[in-house]
Formats: C-alpha cells, structure tokens, sequence
C-alpha cells in the first residue's frame, strides 16, 4: 500500500507540470505573422515651407557635439561628499 502511493506520488510530480505545459501550449493564440505592402508610396506633393523649418526642434542629442573632458591627475571616483575627520 505505501509502495503505491509513492508511486502515485512519484507519477504526480513526473506528469503534472508537462501536462499543464501541453495545456498552456495548445490554449495559446499564435499571432498571424505582420502583412507588409509590397511598395511604399511617398506625398510628393508637400513641400516644406519657410514656416515648417522654423517649427522645426532643435537638434536631437545625437547631433549635438560635447567637448571631452579635461584630464586630470586625481582618481575618478575621488569626490569630497565624503571627506570627514577621519579621511586623508
């Protein structure tokens, strides 16, 4: 009797967690793969005017250019926020 319910068991612990993958699987929606056009049609018609390039933001931070900073002789990770009586 206690051979059977360790096998019960074993077959529970064994069988259980496929079984609800196998459900979790065939219950799922598989999406329909994206249509996409075969050609793509510009506006060539609007041009910009002097009104839409002034409308126009600035330039975007991978356009900007920033100087490199000086060199130093101190360790990078030196700041004063944690210098107290005790620090040298």
């Amino acid at each position: 009797m206690l051979f059977t319910r360790r096998m019960a068991a074993l077959a529970a612990v064994v069988l259980i967690p496929p079984g609800v993958a196998a459900t979790s699987f065939a219950l799922s929606d598989s999406p329909a793969q994206p249509e996409v056009p075969s050609q793509v049609e510009l506006d060539s018609s609007a041009s910009p005017t002097a009104t839409d390039l002034s409308a126009r933001p600035g330039p975007t931070p991978s356009d900007e250019v920033v100087d490199r900073p000086s060199v130093t002789d101190s360790p990078a990770s030196d700041d004063d926020a944690d210098d107290g009586p005790d620090d040298d």
